[in-house]
């Protein structure tokens, strides 16, 4: 399908006998989400490169067309520049591409101290230095200075030409809920601009969805404008759907599911829906 829905994680015990059966044992929390979202984040990879022995289980529980959008070690992104990591960068694209057809947007997401200023030559380099053949690659920045003028300029620019894509954080439902009296205790997601650059041919959306349902549809609503308009170009649409209170997000992606299917977008359906009555405590103020 040229889109898909997903989570950041698979393995969360708070989604028993809603994602889960209850007493699904957690070997098997892989197994069963596979079969409701059509891809992860995978940011399990962030901490600690997966060896042979756990990709050959992801991929025995896992149906064809699933997708694992995994993130770079924090080794290689979080200590400093990253030309002195490229080695290590080339292996874990190596490693990760026995996935197969498993494998999908593998992405760098930048601290918030790497600037254009200390790091445009560094990225640049590191970038054209990676291997693409058989795997697509995203970046997340998140210094403030990669969203204004000229350095925003810059940076698609080169996307575009290695053919990486950007990945797209947004924050907005959370920070600017506070608008209207309905924001979070805490958020810990960077609030960073709405950068909608389109820099390969897939994209890859970060979505920091509010934990009130209805909170949302404002802004998913205007997503399903914009990822019709992509679809259109034939782009392939990743979007992950996150929560400040994790218990939300397999809901918040089903209600994400329901306005793109009335929308008339193509998207493969989902198992009976989840129940909307979870016994969480949403910290509102």
């Amino acid at each position: 399908m040229p889109i898909a829905i997903g989570c950041a994680v698979w393995s969360y015990p708070g989604w028993m006998g809603e994602v889960y059966p209850p007493k699904t044992p957690s070997q098997e929390f892989l197994r069963v989400y596979s079969r409701h979202f059509a891809a992860v984040e995978g940011n399990t990879t962030f901490y600690a490169t997966p060896d042979r022995a756990t990709i050959e289980r992801w991929l025995a529980q896992t149906p064809p067309g699933f997708k694992f959008c995994l993130k770079f070690p924090r080794a290689i992104t979080h200590n400093g520049l990253l030309e002195p990591y490229l080695l290590q960068a080339q292996a874990f694209i190596t490693q990760m591409q026995e996935l197969g057809d498993r494998l999908g947007v593998m992405f760098i997401q930048l601290p918030p101290n790497y600037s254009p200023s200390l790091g445009f030559a560094d990225l640049s380099n590191f970038l054209a230095q990676l291997p693409r053949q058989d795997v697509s690659i995203a970046l997340e920045v998140r210094h403030l200075d990669w969203f204004k003028s000229p350095h925003q300029e810059r940076l698609n620019e080169l996307l575009t030409r290695l053919g990486v894509g950007r990945v797209i954080l947004d924050s907005r439902p959370i920070y600017e809920a506070a608008k209207s009296g309905e924001a979070i205790v805490e958020c810990k997601k960077p609030r960073v601009p709405l950068a909608l650059s389109l820099t390969a041919p897939f994209t890859l959306i970060r979505y920091i969805s509010h934990p009130v349902r209805s909170a949302n549809h404002i802004w998913l609503e205007g997503w399903t404008n914009q990822i019709q308009t992509w679809l259109e170009r034939d782009t392939q649409v990743y979007i992950f759907v996150h929560c400040p209170i994790e218990a939300r997000s397999p809901i918040n992606a089903r209600y994400l599911h329901d306005l793109f299917t009335r929308s008339g977008i193509a998207i493969a359906p989902l198992p009976p829906p989840f129940s909307d009555d979870l016994p969480v405590q949403l910290n509102l103020f």
